[in-house]
């Protein structure tokens, strides 16, 4: 199977979208210069926070406004990314993003006004997908039905989507993005809960549904910073059928040799900002993990013994995709390529997404204008597919 065909996606969580005239901004400001400077379609992977979803809702004619934007510019939309419910821009971010959890009457009912909004705006003959939180924060207090009452909403949800397509005719998948510290982070806790939530969509007569709507956004960075295989991780997850409905084109920050390279954790300390969780891993020769909860001067500058004697960290920033090196400091784009390869072998095509969303939090000297920095990441992953699609499939 061949990668993807439509339109390759960048998420526009990467702008300010906090009201439907904002989006539209965004579009006009950012997404419409660099689908002209990279001269080829590309799709606007549209953040819509809740405030502007309740725009459109509340006043149906508005979506009139998005959808003559998207035509007038030669933009599709098919995916949407609903992880972020609030002011994915305001100074402190954070552990708030994983707020309202799945557990709350708030998530799944913005999720399904996503799903309808979405139906409107997909093209013809395409399927649609949503990304969502990986059900909460493991740093969040919680209760202990926590699971279950998120799987119940979830549930809701597909049933829900189900109805939409025989409404609608239009199919849109769920995909819930793993991500480090939250409740799904690894691939073997994905497994087990998709596993829990199979049965109890089958008890509730609702299998086929689940199987259909609910799925994985596979975010490339998010399981590099866990240390996984990620070839291995996407074949576990092929095998247990669980389809990854969306990936996340996304690299993390590597730093090797932490104990010695004085001067990357130096040019580390950099990256550190008051606006996005960058969860930090590190492994040691052993193989051993740690985790800290946000990346830190004290940690970067002044690491305790076991980070300091690690092999090496890794953190979650997303950095520009095209990137191999940071100065000092590596990317992961190695398990990118690995990752890309691997969704090519697959029986069915996901969406793909650039989702550097940290731009405008990147250390100042390495912050280009953001219409250049989307159209060289858009460029670099468009060669990486090609090259992928030219490679010879086994007979």
């Amino acid at each position: 199977m061949s990668v993807s065909t439509l339109p390759l996606s960048y998420c526009t969580n990467v702008h300010p979208g906090r009201s439907l005239d904002e989006v539209c901004e965004g579009l006009l400001q950012y997404t419409a210069p660099t689908r002209r400077e990279f001269g080829a379609p590309i799709a606007a992977g549209l953040w819509l926070a809740q405030p502007v979803i309740r725009e459109l809702t509340e006043d149906r004619r508005t979506l009139s406004k998005l959808q003559d934007v998207l035509a007038e510019h030669d933009l599709a939309c098919y995916t949407l990314n609903a992880f972020p419910f609030g002011d994915f821009h305001s100074s402190r971010v954070k552990e708030k993003v994983y707020l309202p959890d799945w557990t709350t009457a708030e998530r799944p009912e913005y999720t399904h006004q996503c799903a309808q909004t979405l139906a409107r705006l997909m093209p013809e003959g395409t399927e649609g997908s949503i990304s969502t939180l990986p059900l909460g924060f493991k740093q969040l207090p919680r209760e202990d039905d926590f699971t279950d009452r998120c799987i119940d909403n979830l549930i809701m949800v597909a049933r829900l989507l189900d109805e939409l397509h025989d409404d609608s005719g239009r199919v849109i998948r769920l995909a819930i993005e793993p991500e480090p510290l939250c409740l799904l982070e690894t691939t073997d806790e994905t497994l087990a809960f998709f596993e829990v939530l199979r049965q109890r969509a089958e008890a509730a007569g609702v299998l086929d549904a689940a199987i259909r709507h609910l799925g994985i956004c596979y975010d490339v960075c998010h399981q590099s910073v866990e240390f996984e295989d990620v070839a291995d991780s996407i074949q576990r997850l092929q095998a247990a059928e669980i389809r990854i409905n969306k990936v996340h084109i996304t690299c993390a920050i590597r730093l090797t040799d932490p104990g010695r390279n004085v001067e990357g954790r130096e040019a580390l300390a950099q990256y550190v900002e008051p606006r996005y969780l960058h969860q930090t891993f590190a492994k040691s020769n052993d193989g051993d993990l740690l985790a800290a909860l946000d990346l830190s001067a004290p940690l970067a500058l002044d690491p305790p013994p076991e980070y300091r004697d690690a092999a090496e960290w890794r953190v979650h920033f997303h950095v520009p995709v095209h990137a191999e090196s940071l100065g000092p400091l590596s990317t992961t784009r190695s398990d990118l390529k690995r990752a890309l390869t691997a969704v090519a072998g697959l029986e069915y095509a996901p969406h793909l997404e650039v989702e550097t969303y940290t731009w405008e939090v990147l250390p100042g000297f390495r912050r280009p204008d953001l219409v250049r920095g989307l159209t060289e990441e858009l460029t670099a992953t468009r060669t990486l597919l090609a090259d992928l699609n030219a490679r010879p499939r086994p007979a």
